[in-house]
């Protein structure tokens, strides 16, 4: 009997705490690869097996591998953690698959066990703790980040460092990063009420998660998720408590720092029956709380009860009967599927349902809109080659005749605006949620004329 049928049956494996060579805390879940038959039908579905055709570089093998640890087949070394870390956790593979395996979740467990076997050393290491460990999960050090960047951009530096070449000693996808970031605001929380009123009469109270990146670079997104919620009858609430949601730790493996964030914002937001959140990648992890907490028994009810109260931005007002504006905005749209809101929360219709119920907006379909843009977090900062790759492919899709790429996600905005100017286009990107915003502006504009 293997260690797997052991597990399941509730033998000596369960009690040792061990599973084949996976030896750390938190081990993965045998019920993840259970059903997974090796069919292939997650193969195309692959952006990475898409590029190689390499089979330890696809869903059904890296499952193989995960396995095969499990049974003390191989070791957890490089061999196996290059394809483990080399997966954009992107979850195409979960919508392809017929068996519903949980891949993402064998992943992110996977790589919580080969970061306890091996601890990122070196440079990578020390750029691991001082951004991950030492940055987003404290809130002063990463609005003293975030107002370092607005110094640079408007005291004159930025321009400086473009124009004497300073910035050439940058690899160059940090280079072309620079290039594109969004005007960096003051972050919403702190700076807002954490209560933020309805217009007229409350329909409801809903919580909402202002994130990290999102609240440093894309702040202006937050503001117009906040008028357009507001505008619609829901009162805000911004909890001071809330901080970073930890996907990109938990994509790290880093799951200990993981659970420590999410017990905060477990906490932050124990009063709301609803918690709204315009960032994919956060509302992923945050409905995956549940799955973080599996093996602890005491927080695992609390996560669950959390997990529930967890929705995109766009759905909730889709399934609340939002206000259709009456105001044109003339332009013409295609929509990017971010991953962890298509694949990730099979959210898919209702953002493209926001924008075509503006007045004057036409829509035109992408082909293949839900295929990675190679954003995935930081995997473009980590793996710089294939996430070009993949914005490549994405950018030959985008139409030739429209004006604005929509999409609900930080990382894809920011990726996707590397391409625009990679490749010479002058579509604006924006967030599904301000072409919303905007066109309520517009009705009060008119109001008031």
């Amino acid at each position: 009997m293997n260690l797997v049928n052991m597990l399941e049956k509730g033998g000596p494996a369960c009690e040792t705490k061990t599973l084949g060579n996976y030896i750390w805390d938190d081990l993965p879940d045998p019920d993840k690869w259970a059903d997974c038959v090796h069919c292939g039908m997650c193969l195309e579905a692959c952006p990475t097996y898409q590029e190689t055709g390499e089979e330890q570089h696809s869903p059904r093998g890296r499952v193989y591998l995960i396995q095969a640890v499990a049974e003390g087949k191989i070791d957890i070394n490089e061999a196996f953690s290059k394809p483990v870390f080399d997966c954009l956790d992107c979850r195409a593979c979960e919508t392809a698959c017929p068996a519903d395996v949980q891949v993402g979740g064998l992943i992110e467990e996977a790589r919580g066990q080969i970061r306890q076997a091996m601890p990122l050393k070196g440079f990578k290491g020390t750029v691991s703790k001082t951004v991950l460990n030492g940055i987003f999960p404290n809130k002063k050090r990463l609005n003293m980040l975030g107002g370092l960047m607005r110094f640079y951009q408007k005291s004159g530096m930025q321009t400086i460092a473009r124009k004497t070449g300073v910035l050439n000693v940058m690899p160059n996808h940090m280079k072309d990063m620079e290039a594109i970031l969004p005007e960096v605001g003051k972050p919403v929380l702190g700076r807002y009420p954490e209560e933020v009123p309805a217009e007229g009469k409350a329909k409801e109270r809903v919580g909402m998660l202002t994130g990290c990146v999102m609240d440093i670079m894309f702040s202006d997104v937050n503001e117009a998720t906040i008028r357009v919620l507001n505008h619609n009858g829901f009162e805000v609430g911004l909890p001071k408590q809330q901080g970073c949601c930890g996907a990109l730790h938990i994509h790290a493996g880093d799951r200990k720092t993981g659970k420590e964030l999410a017990k905060r914002n477990i906490e932050a937001f124990k009063d709301f029956d609803k918690v709204l959140v315009n960032a994919a990648g956060c509302g992923c992890a945050l409905q995956e709380y549940d799955e973080l907490f599996r093996n602890d028994p005491e927080m695992l009810p609390l996560a669950e009860e959390f997990s529930e109260k967890i929705e995109d931005v766009s759905k909730f007002l889709y399934d609340n009967d939002f206000k259709r504006p009456k105001s044109a905005i003339n332009t013409k749209i295609t929509y990017h599927d971010a991953c962890h809101l298509a694949h990730g929360q099979g959210v898919r219709f209702e953002p493209r349902q926001l924008l075509q119920e503006i007045p004057g907006v036409e829509m035109v379909d992408l082909p293949d809109a839900d295929r990675c843009c190679g954003s995935a977090g930081i995997y473009n900062l980590t793996h710089p080659e294939m996430a070009g790759k993949l914005l490549d492919r994405k950018m030959d899709d985008i139409p030739d005749n429209v004006e604005m790429i929509s999409m609900g996600n930080p990382g894809c905005m920011l990726q996707i605006a590397m391409g625009v100017k990679k490749h010479g286009r002058s579509e604006k990107v924006v967030h599904t949620i301000q072409l919303l915003d905007w066109a309520y502006e517009k009705d009060k504009q008119l109001l008031k004329s």
